[in-house]
């Protein structure tokens, strides 16, 4: 049986999840680099999931356990949080990236809201090449909309 194939297939999974342990070879813990399959330094969730067990449930010490599982102190108190209050998936890392929309400023939007006042219906694409041209700013269509399904949330509407 071909182990290679398997092992490829997990790795391209846990990196399109962002799960994939960059540091996996410092993690010395003894299961995770004795060669058993089960024990995979590279599953970030799994190396996470087995340094809270080792202090919770073998108490060991935080110290000594999170240098073996390849973290410093406050990195394994970090995790111990996002793992009460969240479960297993607190043990996943944050998406990466922007988390909002950071191009469009307040300028910017008021700028949208002038241009889209004047013209209501240029649709996103159009307004984004109009934020190109007035601030030599490349904007996604959909941060567009966005920004715009926002506004008409604030906005009040009027009674008839």
């Amino acid at each position: 049986m071909n182990r290679s194939r398997p092992s490829q297939d997990k790795v391209g999974a846990l990196q399109e999840r962002h799960a994939l342990n960059p540091y996996a070879e410092k993690v010395t813990d003894q299961p995770f680099v004795s060669g058993e399959d089960f024990f995979d330094a590279r599953d970030l969730v799994q190396v996470k999931y087995e340094m809270l067990r080792r202090v919770r449930k073998e108490d060991q010490s935080v110290v000594k356990t999170a240098a073996a599982f390849g973290f410093s102190r406050p990195s394994f108190y970090r995790t111990q949080r996002a793992f009460e209050s969240e479960g297993l998936p607190g043990l996943l890392p944050e998406r990466p990236g922007p988390r909002r929309g950071h191009k469009l400023t307040p300028e910017v939007v008021a700028f949208l809201e002038q241009v889209v006042d004047k013209e209501p219906l240029l649709g996103p694409k159009e307004l984004a090449a109009k934020i190109q041209v007035q601030f030599n700013l490349v904007v996604h269509p959909r941060s567009v909309q966005r920004t715009l399904a926002r506004r008409s949330k604030k906005t009040p509407r009027r009674k008839p």
